[in-house]
């Protein structure tokens, strides 16, 4: 059935009132054993929870509940995505922007930034750079500015990107988070080969939404709220959710985000693809301490824990706006996508853009190289993956979602996981790295389910090795 715009407005699906009586709700049953237990063991079912009984459990403070919280957390983690976690990098285009966000370095008013747009060449140079680490996927970036980013742009890069082959090095994604747009424009990003597009909300409360992006085409709240709904309507199957924790209350964040998680579902038969964490970081012009909302450790720790219990099947991303200390922790809770090796500013990768350090959008606290990145996560146990095949192959959207939630995924993910890894261990990886990742790869073989799939699987990583690349399973 198509979709019909004037069926659902941002006011419904995020319903003021409801995120509200929620709140109640949890507040007066965060000590009621009896319902915490019968929430906890609906989530253990692995169908999700709604956005009312997750919000019980996200206000829990009864330790030995909490406990039993991160560790069904941790499971889910594991039979939806294993082990496995994808790697990714940003790719800064431009920062000019005519909105006026107050938590955004990149806002109007702002003269003392230095405002970058990359050429297509400069983009090449990015790429290039990005593929010299490793990196098959990005995540593009740009500043919202009719004259400066138009879409004609973004397609363009996209088209850059794509096309740069450098040594053994490709970039097999493209995902996008550019300004809300037009269903014509989505249709042109779906046409262009795009991966996830993705669109944080920033806060879900109205109000406090509208004095935070007092000027521009982003003061519209129902407009950006709405943004998914045009991105599918468009064509785009795979979406990512996102609020900027730090604005508004985290409890009511939270409730909401969900909310539009359970929208999506409804009305298109599939959810968020991913949801990303991001709290407000020190930027230029931009100072943390002046928004009262900010969130501890303890609390972030307790949201990602509370959201993979909710929305099982989805990505969950933390980017590098977080120490390491803090990753590995949110790593055991339910992550399953980071990013290694990033840049936040516009012409970050490469040696000769000129000013890029002055462009950054907010300060990174996990500076660490792809390749620490990399070896970190395997000596923790997890496999580094690079794999894009899934995009490759169609499965995308709700054929991607089925296989997910019928936990049949990982036949495909883990082998590619290997095979990707493999690729860069060949590639890029320093020698205590490639050591580490071979002895691991060895390992996880054993872990195959399919003794076909198996055989095949050692088959390519042999071919691999001779120099052969871009298999897809």
């Amino acid at each position: 059935m198509l979709y019909n715009p004037a069926s659902h407005k941002a006011e419904e699906f995020i319903n003021h009132e409801e995120v509200l009586a929620s709140l109640d709700y949890a507040e007066k049953n965060k000590h009621n054993v009896e319902l915490i237990d019968q929430i906890i063991a609906k989530a253990k079912l692995l169908k999700g929870l709604s956005h009312r009984e997750a919000a019980v459990l996200l206000d829990c403070d009864i330790p030995e509940k909490n406990q039993e919280i991160f560790a069904l957390a941790e499971q889910i983690k594991k039979d939806f995505y294993g082990n496995r976690i994808v790697l990714f990098a940003p790719l800064y285009l431009s920062n000019y922007c005519v909105n006026g966000c107050v938590y955004c370095p990149y806002h109007l008013k702002n003269k003392h930034i230095v405002r970058k747009k990359l050429t297509q060449d400069e983009i090449r140079k990015e790429v290039i750079a990005l593929q010299d680490m490793g990196h098959k996927r990005l995540a593009i970036e740009s500043g919202e500015h009719p004259v400066e980013n138009p879409i004609e742009y973004i397609l363009e890069s996209i088209k850059t990107i794509y096309s740069v082959k450098h040594k053994n090095g490709s970039i097999r994604r493209v995902n996008v988070n550019i300004a809300a747009t037009t269903v014509e424009n989505y249709r042109k990003l779906k046409d262009a080969g795009i991966g996830t597009y993705i669109l944080f909300q920033e806060t879900y409360h109205k109000e406090s939404y509208e004095q935070l992006h007092p000027t521009g085409p982003k003061h519209d709240y129902c407009y950006h709220t709405e943004a998914m709904d045009r991105a599918m309507e468009g064509g785009i199957d795979d979406v990512g959710l996102g609020v900027l924790f730090g604005l508004e209350r985290y409890r009511y964040e939270f409730s909401a985000l969900l909310m539009h998680a359970e929208h999506l579902e409804a009305a298109f038969g599939v959810g968020p693809h991913t949801i990303s964490v991001p709290r407000i970081r020190a930027a230029d012009d931009i100072d943390p301490a002046s928004f009262k909302n900010g969130i501890d450790d303890d609390q972030f720790a307790k949201i990602v824990a509370c959201i993979r219990i909710a929305v099982p099947y989805t990505g969950m991303i933390v980017s590098t706006r977080e120490s390491q200390k803090t990753r590995e922790r949110v790593l055991h809770l339910g992550i399953s996508q980071i990013s290694g090796g990033s840049k936040t500013s516009v012409g970050g990768y490469a040696d000769d853009v000129p000013d890029a350090e002055e462009s950054a959008q907010f300060d990174v606290n996990d500076r660490r190289t792809l390749d620490d990145v990399t070896r970190w996560l395997m000596q923790m146990g997890y496999i580094p993956s690079f794999c894009t095949a899934c995009y490759r192959a169609g499965r995308t959207g709700d054929r991607f979602m089925s296989l997910c939630k019928a936990g049949k995924i990982q036949d495909c993910c883990h082998p590619n996981a290997l095979m990707t890894l493999k690729e860069y261990l060949m590639d890029y990886a320093t020698p205590e790295t490639r050591a580490i990742g071979e002895a691991l790869i060895e390992k996880e073989l054993a872990n195959v389910k399919s003794d076909k799939v198996r055989e095949i699987t050692r088959q390519h990583l042999a071919e691999i090795a001779n120099g052969q690349r871009d298999f897809r399973f």
